[in-house]
C-alpha cells in the first residue's frame, strides 16, 4: 500500500489528492494520497510526519507553502538541486535515508517552455519575479540554468538580497513598482501567494501598473483558475498563465521518484478537471 501526502498550511486547495490518485490509478497502484496541514510554527507536527517517512509508515511527501525551507532541518541529505534552491518541495527514502528532493524547477521550466513555444525572445532574455521565498528560488534556479538575466521584486528585501547573491544571473533587487513601467521585461512571474484562494481579488501587483507590452505572465498559482493577476495581464492583452501545468509537471517527476512509474500527463491534466 502506497501511502502519499503534502504537507503546508493551508492546503484544502490543492488539487494534488486528485493528480496523484489519478497516477496511482493509471499505473495500477494501490495506494493513496492525503493531505497533512501543518501550522507554520508547528515544527513537532512537521517532524513527527517526517518521522513516519522515516519509518516507511508513508512512502513519499510533497512540500508547499510555508514547509519548503523548514523541513529542510529534518533530512539526512539533499539532492544538488535542492541544495542550490535551498528548498524541498519532494521527500522520500532512499537507502533508510530521507532526502529531500525539488521538482518545481523542474515543472516551472517544462511548461513555461510549452507556453513560449517557438517565440523569439532574443538573446539577453529579461525576467522579473515576484517573491523571494521557497517557490521564487525554484524559478530563479530554472531561469537562472535557462540562460535568463533576472530581476526581484519583493516585501522581504533581506531574502531577496540574499537570492541575488546567490545567483550572478540577478541584475537588481526592485521595491519601487512604477519601475517596471519603462522596463522591457519580456516574462513575468508571481511566486507569492497573493491571488490563492479565498482571497481571490488580491493581486501580487497594484491596480494602475501597465505591463511591458510583449511580456508574458506566468502566475504559479493555480487555484482559482483565472487568478486576478492572469485577469488582469489578459485584459492588457498579454499571453498569461496560472501555475497548474507546473502543478501537473512537477507531481509526475515527485510520483516516478515516490515509485518508479512515470504517469502519463494527459491522465494528470484531465484529473484537474474532475
Amino acid at each position: 500500500m502506497i501511502k502519499l501526502g503534502l504537507i503546508g498550511y493551508p492546503v484544502s486547495h490543492s488539487l494534488s489528492p486528485k493528480i496523484q490518485n489519478a497516477a496511482l490509478k493509471a499505473c495500477g497502484l494501490e495506494g493513496d494520497y492525503s493531505l497533512f496541514p501543518i501550522a507554520p510554527d508547528d515544527m513537532q507536527a512537521l517532524k513527527d510526519l517526517l518521522d513516519q517517512v522515516r519509518s516507511g509508515e508513508i512512502t513519499g511527501l510533497n512540500v508547499t507553502i510555508p514547509h519548503k525551507q523548514n523541513v529542510i532541518q529534518f533530512m539526512d541529505d539533499l539532492t544538488p538541486t535542492a541544495k542550490m534552491i535551498g528548498a524541498v518541495s519532494v521527500i522520500y527514502l532512499r537507502e533508510n535515508k530521507l532526502i529531500g528532493d525539488n521538482a518545481d524547477a523542474h515543472g516551472f521550466l517544462s511548461d513555461l517552455k510549452k507556453h513560449i513555444g517557438n517565440q523569439e525572445l532574443g538573446i539577453a532574455r529579461s525576467a522579473l519575479v515576484l517573491g523571494a521565498g521557497g517557490s521564487a528560488r525554484a524559478v530563479i534556479y530554472a531561469l537562472a540554468n535557462d540562460g535568463w538575466n533576472l530581476t526581484i521584486a519583493a516585501r522581504r528585501i533581506e531574502q531577496a538580497q540574499e537570492l541575488a547573491a546567490q545567483f550572478n544571473t540577478i541584475q537588481s533587487v526592485e521595491l519601487n513598482f512604477q519601475t517596471f513601467q519603462s522596463s522591457n521585461f519580456q516574462l513575468i512571474v508571481n511566486t507569492t501567494p497573493l491571488g490563492m484562494t479565498p482571497n481571490i481579488n488580491t493581486s501580487p501587483l497594484p491596480e494602475d501598473i501597465l505591463l511591458p507590452s510583449h511580456a508574458i505572465v506566468y502566475d504559479l498559482v493555480y487555484n482559482p483558475r483565472e487568478t486576478k493577476f492572469v485577469r488582469d495581464a489578459r485584459s492588457q492583452g498579454l499571453q498569461a498563465t496560472t501555475g497548474l501545468g507546473m502543478l501537473v509537471e512537477q507531481a509526475a517527476l515527485g510520483f516516478e521518484l515516490w515509485t518508479g512509474y512515470k504517469p502519463p500527463l494527459e491522465i494528470l491534466w484531465n484529473a484537474t478537471d474532475n
